[in-house]
């Protein structure tokens, strides 16, 4: 009886110590966003598709798809978007298991020179989530971008640029059902990568971010196609 115990023990260890995110293993995100502005209109479009793995490749940490309508004030540098999103879940390890969430979210940015090169820019974003088998959230979120070209005064043809951002995200309530607490800080983003301007409308980069939650901490690389058309 003892010995079965043992092993019972042992195998909730195991199992146990498998289902949890092993931080030193560096993930992978693989990225493409878009935006169009209607002509002789002030809106337009604007998303990402976003594939996300725990690993290099192979192990889901998510599948993001997003967009919005834009709109642009008269005379102002604000961008403002009304958006939905889906997002698909997995479990770090060997598990298939997902789960889903739809998110409404609206969102202002803008953008500011700073000296002659750095370009920042500033994106708030309000979120309403609806995660599978959870009560209804909200989320808040501040990204700080900037990007410093090197060989270039400018984000123009062939320029070579420092690209990094840090983001906030702030939960709006800690409740979300069936007795289960979340902190109000939900997690934070520092990125720090190096882009390359193939023409205005079609931007790389490539680099490292690191992601903080109140659980883990993890980095990621990064790969990202920019194209506005």
């Amino acid at each position: 009886m003892r010995k079965l115990f043992l092993v019972v023990c042992l195998l909730f260890v195991f199992k146990f110590s498998n289902s949890q995110i092993e931080q030193s293993k560096t993930g992978a995100w693989y990225m493409y966003f878009f935006k169009h502005q209607f002509k002789k209109s002030k809106f337009g479009i604007q998303g990402d598709l976003q594939y996300r793995n725990w690993n290099t490749i192979g192990d889901l940490e998510q599948l993001l798809v997003r967009t919005g309508i834009t709109y642009t004030p008269k005379d102002s540098n604000l961008l403002l978007t009304l958006g939905y999103a889906n997002i698909t879940t997995g479990v770090f390890g060997d598990s298939n298991d997902t789960t889903n969430e739809s998110r409404i979210y609206q969102e202002a940015l803008f953008s500011q020179r700073l000296l002659s090169r750095v370009l920042l820019t500033h994106r708030f974003r309000y979120e309403q989530r609806f995660v599978e088998n959870q009560d209804f959230r909200t989320r808040y979120r501040y990204n700080l971008f900037m990007n410093i070209p090197f060989n270039k005064k400018d984000l123009v043809k062939d320029a070579i640029y420092a690209a990094l951002y840090n983001e906030l995200f702030i939960n709006g309530q800690t409740d979300i059902g069936d007795d289960r607490i979340v902190e109000l800080f939900d997690r934070n983003r520092t990125y720090l990568g190096i882009g390359y301007v193939l023409k205005p409308s079609m931007k790389f980069q490539f680099g490292w971010m690191n992601q903080k939650t109140v659980n883990w901490g993890k980095g990621q690389l990064q790969l990202s196609f920019h194209h506005s058309f």
